[in-house]
């Protein structure tokens, strides 16, 4: 019995931090890349107006990772396509393109006998590569409201802006300016 309860156990924690080994390989390919790490209630903290709207959005993610790769560091158009390829060798599909405020928007999920285990949020630009990896799911009409939520809270973007502009100040430090 004792072993059964192990067993379930075991099984549980594999489940539970079931994100994509893709992205934890991106990561490490990248590891100067900005990674942050949501749960259901750090999410509901970025809830500053109690939005909700929001809570609704939010309620069926139970863990998020947010990569966000500058293409500057060395990373390619032929990676973006590699790193889709490797997406769906892991059962990811792809459900749905779209543009917003001039970035891509791609977005891939996996199920399990019908329900949404998992989503990958793939947004690319020409500077940056930014990935929503979400165990759970969201509605594919308010994924550009989780973005635009987490990109615009005050502190989050505020790291990201400072991520994305330190390149630009360490080399005006180097040239003197």
């Amino acid at each position: 019995m004792r072993y059964i309860i192990i067993l379930l156990i075991l099984a549980g924690t594999s489940w539970a931090s079931a994100q994509s080994p893709v992205t934890e390989a991106l990561y490490k390919k990248h590891s100067d890349a900005l990674t942050l790490f949501f749960y259901n209630n750090t999410l509901r903290m970025l809830n500053q107006t109690n939005d909700k709207d929001f809570d609704a959005l939010i309620e069926d993610i139970e863990k998020m990772r947010f990569l966000m790769i500058k293409k500057a560091n060395g990373f390619a158009t032929g990676d973006y396509t590699k790193l889709v390829t490797d997406y769906k060798s892991e059962q990811f599909e792809e459900m749905m393109s779209s543009r917003y405020q001039g970035k891509n928007f791609d977005v891939f999920i996996k199920e399990k006998n019908g329900v949404t285990k998992g989503m990958l949020v793939l947004v690319n630009d020409a500077e940056s590569l930014f990935v929503l990896d979400i165990v759970g799911r969201i509605a594919m009409d308010k994924i550009t409201s989780l973005y635009k939520t987490v990109n615009e809270n005050s502190e989050i973007g505020d790291k990201i802006k400072s991520f994305a502009n330190k390149d630009d100040k360490n080399k005006d430090d180097k040239d003197g300016h």
